[in-house]
């Protein structure tokens, strides 16, 4: 296959961690050079936003987006990985409180928090996953990290289950909430199951299942699954340029470019698909190449 450049939306099935989408991506598309956009559990489904090709060189603009979740908290105890991946880390205890009960500790979660990754996570320490250090036995530094969950409601409870919805800003754990409210509860939780409905501005209605790209790619119609590149990023206007300001792009330079708003960042097309870069505005109509595709 030529090299693919894009971004695909897939629903990621419960119990493959993010890498084995990856490598199920490669192996459907033949592209090499694949990165996942926010990391989802193995035991997690839903939205997997993942850049391939050159579109790799934009996951800086995409990795602060938040993020909607929803899922079920079973009370009861907590785990040492704070999900039900994990082992008990408490004695069972009863739940007495009633839903009310537990909406109001939820209010606790809402707006700016300092939140302590799960010691199980992706989290890079020094370079390397948290996990890692956790199940070699090592200690975990993991330090608080300023998040914002903008929404967070139990929405119902059946014996010791509530199930919820949340969007929460990048970074965020639904994890440690799961696990904090245990903690507030009495009687400890941890996240029994969670979807991923949305990331950023991509959700469910966007994304592909792993059975229809196979399918795609034994129809090579996988090209057609990609959306269209000027829809990506809309918060940045899109402009065409000739053949004398792309070179000058390619090769750092600042050039003019028409000046259709105010946006400290555009995308450069050089055909009505084709991504050469996006550049920063300097001052006025004055542009400088931030990521150049090539």
């Amino acid at each position: 296959m030529p090299p693919l450049n894009g971004l695909l939306i897939l629903d990621k099935p419960t119990g493959m961690t993010s890498h084995d989408v990856v490598s199920i991506v490669r192996r459907a598309t033949g592209e090499k050079s694949i990165g996942h956009l926010g990391t989802l559990d193995p035991m997690a489904t839903g939205v997997l936003p993942l850049l391939l090709g050159k579109y790799t060189r934009l996951a800086q603009f995409f990795n602060q987006a938040e993020k909607s979740y929803t899922g079920h908290i079973r009370f009861g105890f907590a785990t040492d990985t704070f999900d039900a991946e994990g082992t008990p880390a408490t004695d069972p205890k009863p739940l007495t409180q009633s839903l009310e009960d537990l909406r109001t500790l939820a209010e606790k979660f809402h707006g700016d928090l300092d939140q302590i990754p799960p010691v199980y996570s992706a989290k890079k320490l020094g370079g390397v996953p948290a996990h890692k250090l956790a199940r070699a036995g090592l200690p975990v530094p993991v330090k608080p990290a300023r998040i914002h969950i903008h929404d967070f409601q139990l929405l119902d409870l059946e014996a010791d289950t509530t199930t919820f919805q949340m969007t929460v800003s990048a970074g965020g754990y639904v994890r440690s909430v799961a696990h904090e409210l245990g903690e507030l509860a009495g009687s400890g939780a941890h996240l029994s199951s969670l979807r991923r409905t949305r990331a950023g501005l991509f959700t469910l209605a966007h994304a592909i299942t792993v059975d229809q790209l196979k399918q795609a790619s034994t129809d090579e119609t996988i090209t057609e699954l990609l959306p269209h590149p000027r829809t990506l990023l809309p918060d940045m206007p899109s402009v065409t340029v000739d053949d004398q300001a792309a070179g000058r792009l390619r090769n750092g330079m600042q050039v003019n470019l028409p000046d259709f708003s105010q946006a400290p960042l555009i995308k450069v097309f050089t055909s009505p698909t084709d991504l050469l870069c996006i550049a920063k505005r300097i001052a006025g109509t004055l542009m400088h190449p931030m990521v150049v595709m090539g």
